[in-house]
């Protein structure tokens, strides 16, 4: 069976209705990133920050996969998958994806603010000020904000590496490090692109699908058999 390594970003999950924070509604309109997605921001509010997460947390809670993240998920009847995702939703698991890499952390889960272990698995619970770790130090979000390090970053290059086929979906490949993975792809296997915007990477193998998720992910389907 075939390794298939996907890369999702925030596009499958927009088709829930989560919206990113390139988006011009929604949560993110009320607040700059700097304010509530950086470590700078923690430190200059911290309740800002948790309130804004709770309330990221209480509306995923409420959001369903969506078509994409069960295709994602058939894909194991054919091949040996693991996703890499960008995304803090767990939208991916609840849609069936036994293997799941967060890049960039989960909103389900926190940490003290200060050590990156041990993580508590919260659901959906809020985190507020006062509410501490083992050590006692005050929780944060699971999440790698901007100005940090992504310690997933390595493990999941390891896996671009070793894979047959690489299908990026829902990412436009402008934020590093993420954006960097395509770079560890060996020679000569296909990469697959499916974004309703044009994207153009220095690869020779690839193709790409001009299509939102869903819809991308149902041409997709169409190249299986060939790709099996």
């Amino acid at each position: 069976m075939k390794k298939l390594a996907v890369l999702s970003g925030a596009g499958v999950s927009k088709e829930s209705g989560i919206n990113t924070f390139r988006d011009s509604d929604g949560m993110w309109e009320q607040y700059r990133v700097e304010e509530v997605a950086s470590i700078e921001g923690w430190y200059r509010n911290p309740g800002l920050v948790l309130d804004f997460y709770n309330a990221r947390r209480r509306d995923i809670q409420t959001r369903q996969p969506n078509e994409a993240h069960r295709i994602i998920a058939a894909l194991e009847k054919d091949f040996d998958v693991t996703v890499i995702t960008q995304n803090i939703d767990n939208l991916h698991e609840r849609a069936g994806s036994s293997r799941v890499l967060h890049l960039h952390g989960e909103i389900t889960k926190a940490r003290g603010e200060r050590s990156p272990k041990p993580v508590y698995d919260i659901g959906y619970s809020d985190i507020r000020l006062g509410d501490l770790d083992d050590r006692g130090e005050q929780l944060r979000p699971d999440i790698v904000w901007f100005g940090e390090a992504v310690p997933m970053i390595e493990p999941a290059a390891e896996i671009v590496s070793e894979c047959d086929i690489l299908l990026v979906i829902g990412t436009s490949l402008v934020v590093y490090p993420a954006a960097g993975l395509v770079n560890y792809v060996r020679h000569g296997v296909p990469l697959y692109l499916v974004d309703p915007k044009p994207i153009h990477v220095g690869y020779k193998y690839y193709t790409q699908i001009q299509d939102v998720a869903t819809a991308g992910m149902r041409r997709f389907l169409d190249l299986v058999p060939s790709l099996k």
